[in-house]
């Protein structure tokens, strides 16, 4: 069963993650931004830019206060999850990130970026797409 839809302006999401609770959902798309959505209601709360290039990875921290994003522009950013503010810039990176994650311990230096130096194999366009919360039938 559909409840609700959430979209990117160009419509092609990358990553999602749920919230520590399950009340937030999180989502980055090739339109170069992480947004923060009512997970219920689906409307948005928060639009997190600043990346340059797709957001390719989305993970909270494990208290829900931070919110990670990686991104193929080669940087990952910590945001503060309450208000949107970019927090923190880990750039050096030599390729695109692809995975972000933190550490149970929620320290804001436990978490861990995955990189891949060349786009070999990367599609272009991803195939239009949209992310849709149901309940399993039953």
């Amino acid at each position: 069963m559909l409840l609700k839809q959430v979209k990117h302006s160009d419509g092609y999401l990358l990553a999602v993650a749920f919230s520590p609770g399950g009340k937030r959902l999180l989502t980055g798309s090739y339109d170069r931004t992480a947004k923060v959505w009512d997970a219920e209601k689906g409307q948005q709360l928060l639009a997190l830019q600043g990346h340059t290039d797709r957001v390719s990875s989305v993970a909270w921290s494990p208290d829900g206060k931070r919110i990670l994003t990686g991104s193929y522009d080669s940087t990952a950013k910590v945001w503060d999850a309450e208000n949107g503010t970019e927090v923190l810039a880990l750039k050096g990176h030599t390729g695109l990130v692809l995975s972000v994650s933190w550490s149970p311990t929620a320290n804001a230096s436990s978490l861990a970026v995955m990189t891949v130096r060349r786009r070999c194999g990367m599609p272009r366009r991803a195939p239009k797409s949209s992310l849709s919360r149901g309940t399993p039938a039953g």
